[in-house]
């Protein structure tokens, strides 16, 4: 039997190109765009107290649940035509009619937590940074609006009290977006 023996350079050279693809792969989902020509996947908000999330894209198609929460943050990762496919906190999916969204922001605070326990708080802070005074504990599941993010922080407003919570502690921007 034969036995092939790879030079050492040969073999950071493939490491180096799998490792370029993977890369060129991560930029392309990045940059992915749907029919729309917004980008893929990318956070929205309800439109409406009440919207039909269907099991397809149209009318015909059955109601699998109803909504009942203007404001609402979802993750649009799929279009076709008026429909949007969206996900929201718990991971529910569905298709709603893009006329049922609005590009305003929201997010919740850090629902992977609910039901953890007392004491789990997310903090909202006075400036954007760790050491910053406490403005309000949230308790995992609250809804936020945001205004603004900077990868790592995001400027935020609920029933009167506003702050910077920490991008990771939220559902509603992704880790490293940056918007005003």
């Amino acid at each position: 039997m034969r036995r092939t023996v790879l030079k050492p350079c040969l073999v950071l050279a493939v490491a180096l190109a799998v490792s370029a693809g993977t890369i060129e792969f991560a930029q392309a989902q990045a940059a992915a765009k749907g029919p729309s020509g917004l980008p893929l996947p990318r956070f929205v908000t309800l439109k409406s107290k009440r919207v039909n999330l269907r099991i397809g894209p149209g009318t015909d198609y059955a109601v699998s649940w109803l909504y009942l929460k203007s404001g609402l943050p979802v993750e649009i990762i799929q279009e076709y035509d008026n429909w949007r496919r969206i996900r929201d906190a718990d991971g529910t999916e569905g298709w709603v009619n893009q006329s049922l969204l609005s590009g305003q922001r929201a997010a919740i605070a850090a629902p992977w937590m609910k039901g953890k326990g007392k004491g789990v708080y997310v903090n909202l802070r006075r400036e954007a940074q760790p050491s910053s005074s406490i403005v309000a504990k949230l308790e995992p599941g609250v809804m936020i609006t945001i205004g603004e993010c900077s990868g790592e922080w995001c400027f935020a407003k609920t029933d009167g009290a506003e702050g910077w919570v920490a991008q990771s502690e939220i559902w509603g921007a992704y880790p490293g977006e940056a918007f005003k």
